[in-house]
C-alpha cells in the first residue's frame, strides 16, 4: 500500500477529560530501542477556563506556538491543533496524507477486546457500549477517532497537476472521499488490555456473580504505562521481562500499581473503574462502601453529589484541604500545614499497603519501578514507600533517589530488589502497537 511506505509516520491521540495530547512519530523497518522524540508535539488543556483552551505546539526543530483558543467545542481545538502539523509555524508535513496511521488511546475496552485491534465500525460501536463504564474517557476517545476520520481521511495524496489558478494551500484542503483505499487506518490501544489476561480468582468481585456475568468485574486501568514501564525496566536492566517479577508504581494525579509475573499483569489496584485502589489526588481510592449507603440513606446525597465526593473532592485534596498536587502539598508541610502533612502521610501508608498486596500476589520482587509524575519527581514519596520493605533487603541508594535520575535504577548496590524510576511515555507505546499492527498487516 503506498500510503504505508516506509518510513511510517503515526500520528498518536491520547485524549483527557479535560485535555488532548497528540504526537507525530516517525519509525522505520524496526523499533529504535530508545524512545525517540515525535516529530510534532501538541497538548491542549480546557482546566483553566471551560470556555477557552490553552493551546502549545512544539517540533523537534525548535518551533514553538502558544494560544489561547476561545472554544468550549472539544472538536474544533483538535481540527485547529492537527492544521498546525502541515500549516503555519509548526509545520512539518505537506498534507495530511503524508500520515500513515492514527493511534488512539481508549480508556475501556471491556471484558472483548485483549489487544490493541484496527478501528471499524463495530469497534467505534463497542467504545460507545462501554462509555457507561468510562463516561469521562470514552466519548472523548471515540470524538478523537471521528475527528480523525472526518478531517484527515478526506485528504487524498493530490499527486495531479494543479488545476488553473489553484494554490498551494487549496492543495492542503480536504477533499471528499469516499474510496476505502484512501482512509488512513486507524488503531485503538485500550488501557485495559494489558489487564485482559487477570485469572478470575482477581477480575471477579466477591458479589453476586450475576455480576460478572452482567460485566461487572476488575478491569485494571493504566495499561499502556504498565505495558511500557515493564518492558522499558527490562531493557535498563538488561534482563528477560519474562523473568521478572515486577511492582510497576503509576503514581499521578490518578494512581495505580500493577504486579507483574512473565511480562503480564496478574494483579492490579484498580477494578472497575478507576476509583479502586490507592489514595490519589482527589479520588478516594478503596473505602467502606456502606459509607456511601450512609451519605445516601442519612444525609440525602445524590449519586451525583457522591461521584463528584469520591472522584473530585477525595485522595490528597480532600484530606489536606489544600491541593490535589504533590508539589503544592510540599509546600504546605514546609509551612507547618498539619492536614497537608496527614495527608501525605495517609498517601504512602497506602501505597505501602497495596505494595504489599501486590508482593504477596507475585510471591516475591525483583523490580520495583516508580512513574508518573509523582513517581518520577517525590523522592519523598519513593523513599517513604520503599523504607517498608527493608526486609526483602530493599535498599535505596539515598543520592540517587534524591536526584530523581529518569530510566536508571536508583537501588544501592547491594540491593537485593532494583528500584527503577521510568519516565512513562504511553504516546510511544501507542505508536509501537501501530507499527506492530502495520507489520502484522503486511505494511512494512
Amino acid at each position: 500500500m503506498d500510503r504505508l511506505a516506509r518510513p511510517l509516520k503515526i500520528l498518536v491521540f491520547n485524549a483527557g477529560s479535560s485535555s488532548q495530547k497528540t504526537r507525530l512519530y516517525e519509525i522505520g523497518n524496526s523499533l529504535p530501542e530508545e524512545p525517540p522524540a515525535p516529530l510534532w508535539s501538541a497538548h491542549a488543556d480546557w482546566t483553566k477556563e471551560k470556555s477557552a483552551a490553552e493551546l502549545k505546539v512544539t517540533t523537534a526543530a525548535g518551533q514553538t506556538l502558544e494560544e489561547e483558543l476561545p472554544s468550549d467545542s472539544r472538536r474544533t481545538v483538535v481540527e485547529h491543533m492537527l492544521k498546525t502539523l502541515w500549516s503555519g509555524q509548526t509545520q512539518v508535513i505537506e498534507s495530511p496524507a503524508e500520515i500513515s496511521m492514527v493511534g488512539h488511546r481508549v480508556v475501556h475496552g471491556g471484558s472483548r477486546y485483549h489487544a490493541s485491534t484496527l478501528i471499524t465500525p463495530e469497534v467505534k460501536a463497542a467504545i460507545q457500549e462501554f462509555s457507561a463504564f468510562a463516561p469521562l474517557h470514552n466519548p472523548a476517545n471515540l470524538e478523537g477517532i471521528e475527528v480523525a476520520e472526518s478531517l484527515i481521511s478526506a485528504y487524498q495524496s493530490r499527486s495531479d497537476p494543479a488545476a488553473p489558478g489553484e494554490t498551494v494551500q487549496e492543495r492542503r484542503e480536504p477533499r471528499e472521499t469516499n474510496s476505502a483505499a484512501d482512509k488512513i487506518p486507524q488503531v485503538a490501544v485500550f488501557d485495559t488490555a494489558f489487564h485482559s489476561q487477570l485469572p478470575l480468582r482477581t477480575a471477579v468481585y466477591p458479589g453476586p456473580y450475576a455480576w460478572f456475568e452482567e460485566g461487572i468485574r476488575r478491569y485494571g486501568f493504566h495499561g499502556i504505562s504498565h505495558q511500557y514501564c515493564a518492558q522499558r525496566s527490562a531493557h535498563i536492566l538488561g534482563r528477560d521481562l519474562a523473568s521478572l517479577r515486577m511492582i510497576n508504581c503509576h503514581l499521578g494525579n490518578g494512581c495505580s500499581l500493577d504486579a507483574i509475573q512473565n511480562g503480564r499483569s496478574i494483579e492490579t489496584t484498580m477494578g472497575f473503574t478507576p476509583l479502586e485502589g490507592l489514595m490519589m489526588g482527589s479520588r478516594s481510592g478503596t473505602i467502606d462502601p456502606s459509607i456511601l449507603l450512609y451519605l445516601q440513606r442519612e444525609k440525602g446525597y445524590t449519586p451525583e453529589q457522591l461521584d463528584t465526593l469520591l472522584n473530585k473532592d477525595s485522595g490528597l485534596k480532600g484530606i489536606s484541604g489544600v491541593s490535589s498536587d504533590m508539589r503544592q502539598l510540599t509546600q504546605a508541610i514546609q509551612e507547618g500545614n498539619e492536614r497537608a502533612r496527614l495527608a501525605l502521610e495517609m498517601y504512602i501508608y497506602r501505597l505501602r499497603y497495596f505494595i504489599g498486596a501486590m508482593l504477596a500476589a507475585l510471591g516475591g520482587l525483583d523490580v520495583l519501578t516508580f512513574t508518573g509524575g509523582i513517581g518520577e519527581n517525590a523522592a519523598e514519596v519513593r523513599a517513604g514507600a520503599c523504607a517498608a520493605f527493608g526486609f526483602l533487603q530493599l535498599k535505596l541508594d539515598a543520592e540517587k533517589n534524591a536526584a530523581s535520575p529518569a530510566d536508571q535504577d536508583i537501588a544501592a548496590a547491594d540491593s537485593a530488589v532494583r528500584v527503577l524510576i521510568v519516565h512513562t511515555e504511553e504516546d510511544w507505546e501507542i505508536a509501537k502497537e501501530c507499527w506492530r499492527i502495520a507489520h502484522a498487516h503486511g505494511y512494512i
